[in-house]
């Protein structure tokens, strides 16, 4: 998030909803992502998402890295450094996506909204993901936040490399490798049910 808040191309659509927030308030960019993380949350009630530590966690951690990131890293000079920046920037976002996500601890709040719209209505991740990302960016360019081509390379192009990543690293589920053990006395009912 923050090198491609450095790369000054143009941000990605949450970041840009984060500025626009941060234009009409006194809060740093971390603060605003925690509060809006936070918020997001409220959007799994319905989608009966449960959050887990990674959800937690997300909430805090991205808030604060965002924070220290601007403060470490300073403006791109020059394009080709700029450009570095944006791509960077983007290709690490999904690479932590899908490691965070395939780790299981539960999605950060934008990603269970993902996640939980791609499983209630049956509808790919890249699509999901690239219909939130282009909502969110027309709400924070409203509100002032910056738009460029670094928010066009982002929109299109997270939702195909999250799930790219999703399958390169993904923790297997080997919950359903388990042998269950059957009593005898259950063995008839279960032969006569299946």
């Amino acid at each position: 998030m923050a090198l491609q808040i450095r790369a000054t191309l143009g941000l990605a659509p949450w970041d840009v909803l984060n500025q626009g927030v941060v234009r009409h308030v006194s809060l740093s960019y971390g603060t605003v992502t925690m509060i809006i993380g936070a918020a997001v949350l409220l959007l799994w009630i319905p989608l009966r998402q449960r959050p887990g530590l990674g959800t937690i966690s997300n909430v805090f951690v991205i808030g604060l890295s965002v924070d220290a990131g601007l403060a470490l890293v300073p403006d791109g000079r020059g394009l080709p450094l700029r450009l570095l920046l944006l791509a960077a920037g983007v290709v690490l976002n999904a690479v932590a996506g899908g490691l965070y996500i395939g780790a299981r601890f539960g999605p950060g709040p934008r990603d269970g909204l993902m996640t939980g719209f791609s499983r209630r209505t049956g509808r790919s991740i890249r699509l999901v993901r690239t219909v939130i990302e282009v909502t969110v960016l027309a709400v924070g360019w409203l509100l002032g936040g910056q738009v460029g081509i670094g928010t066009v390379v982002y929109a299109f192009g997270i939702g195909p490399l999250v799930q790219v990543f999703l399958r390169l690293l993904t923790v297997p589920d080997r919950s359903r490798d388990r042998v269950v053990a059957v009593s005898p006395a259950a063995a008839p009912e279960r032969a006569a049910a299946g």
